[in-house]
């Protein structure tokens, strides 16, 4: 699976496991992204991915590296689609 590959599975789970917001976006927490036995299984390096998707303005966080219990609350939230108008 490519970085590309990896950010779009990583927002189906961040939709998954998170709470949508009334502007489009989804709202998550690292310690339940971490904890999930579905992202554990799909995402070999989550932090490089939740990286990855922040470089790319998929969505946005606190700080840069996020480790497992002392970032557990960071909330990481996903930005709602672009519309566009034609």
């Amino acid at each position: 699976m490519n970085v590309e590959e990896e950010v779009e599975r990583l927002k189906e789970e961040i939709k998954r496991l998170g709470i949508a917001q009334v502007d489009g976006s989804y709202k998550v927490t690292f310690g339940v992204l971490f904890n999930d036995d579905r992202c554990a299984n799909i995402f070999e390096a989550l932090v490089g991915t939740l990286r990855a998707a922040k470089k790319r303005k998929f969505l946005t966080y606190d700080g840069e590296l996020l480790l497992q219990g002392v970032h557990d609350n960071v909330e990481i939230i996903l930005k709602p689609p672009l519309v566009t108008t034609s």
